[in-house]
């Protein structure tokens, strides 16, 4: 979620990545015995597992990383014509529709695609993308910094809009990245077509800062983190996800009792990543043996302690520091896709005008 980019998507604190056992050149591109996955910069996985997928498909995987989620899902739509693999991953409910507006992919129905939750289906008529994982769009808090200043952390939009948080949120940018898409959907979610302008008015005024991407914000503003600690972060706020404070916590050179970040469940916005076969991939069987892949059991349960997302298909089993440290957030906010389809390009260009000019 994804990226998130957290991706894992996002949010994994030290992850182990594949880039196509090393390789980023186009060499290969064409080989019917080697199947590019395009992806946002958060795609990890077990190399056990992609070892398992490469022996039973008989494809070897080849790992192209393009920026942040929204970055990545742009350079696909522009190169669609001819595109840099057979598979992308990482399009989330946000950001849906244009990938589905731009014909960037072709119909493939998955197999497992039975034991994915309907709800998290939403090209069901199309089966242009394949759900693969949800997660949730959520602000983070440093604890150690709200009980150095007895101040009680967030737990709401509105709360981070009072003047006791003045100059300590800092979340991305809405037109490059996908949490920082998020956050502002789940504000237009709260506050409505015609009040989340004047919520943002308020939050600029309160001194929220914008930064591009998520690992920029997590990783160097935001002063719970561990590595925010090292850049000298100093923003204990941060538009993340829920998954976040497990990260901190599994990643932890010494593994603390309690998480050290906090979650404001109030500010909480669903996502749900997708992934699809590219429509001119020159791979399409390699394309389509990998998304079966993605909706197996093995991958859905080595999943969340890579990327920090929650797997779709039905029984399967998330780590037990999930459920202790980073459970999904209860009552978050959604928007249908239909609405973000009409109203997205809008929202985000007044936003671009209203926050950062």
């Amino acid at each position: 979620m994804h990226t998130k980019t957290f991706v894992a998507a996002a949010v994994g604190l030290g992850l182990l990545t594949l880039s196509a056992c090393g390789s980023t050149d186009t060499k290969g591109a064409a080989d019917t015995k080697t199947v590019t996955l395009v992806s946002h910069d958060s795609w990890a996985a077990s190399k056990n597992v992609i070892a398992d997928f490469e022996k039973q498909s008989g494809y070897r995987l080849r790992v192209l990383k393009d920026g942040d989620a929204g970055q990545a899902v742009n350079k696909a739509v522009l190169t669609k014509d001819n595109p840099q693999g057979d598979v992308f991953f990482g399009v989330d409910n946000t950001l849906l529709s244009r990938a589905l507006d731009n014909g960037l992919f072709q119909p493939y129905a998955a197999k497992g695609l039975d034991q994915a939750d309907p709800a998290f289906q939403l090209d069901r008529a199309g089966h242009r993308v394949t759900p693969v994982d949800h997660g949730d769009v959520c602000v983070n808090y440093d604890k150690a910094y709200f009980d150095k200043h007895g101040l009680k952390p967030p737990r709401t939009f509105a709360d981070l809009a009072d003047p006791k948080y003045r100059n300590l949120l800092v979340t991305e940018n809405a037109a490059t990245s996908s949490p920082g898409l998020g956050f502002l959907l789940g504000s237009a979610a709260r506050y409505g077509d015609k009040g989340w302008e004047g919520y943002w008015k308020k939050l600029k005024a309160n001194g929220v800062k914008v930064v591009d991407g998520w690992e920029q914000a997590y990783y160097q503003e935001f002063s719970g983190s561990s590595e925010g600690k090292k850049a000298g972060g100093d923003r204990p706020l941060v538009v993340s996800y829920a998954s976040s404070p497990p990260a901190e916590v599994i990643y932890a050179k010494k593994k603390p009792a309690t998480a050290p970040t906090g979650v404001a469940e109030g500010t909480c916005f669903r996502q749900i990543e997708f992934a699809g076969l590219l429509k001119n991939a020159k791979n399409p069987e390699g394309g389509k043996a990998f998304l079966d892949f993605l909706l197996s059991r093995k991958f859905q349960q080595d999943m969340p302690m890579n990327m920090f997302v929650y797997p779709v298909i039905k029984g399967a089993e998330v780590p037990a520091e999930f459920t202790e440290y980073g459970p999904a957030a209860k009552d978050p906010a959604t928007m249908a896709p239909a609405r973000i389809a009409a109203n997205r390009d809008q929202w985000v260009s007044s936003w671009t005008s209203l926050v950062l000019k």
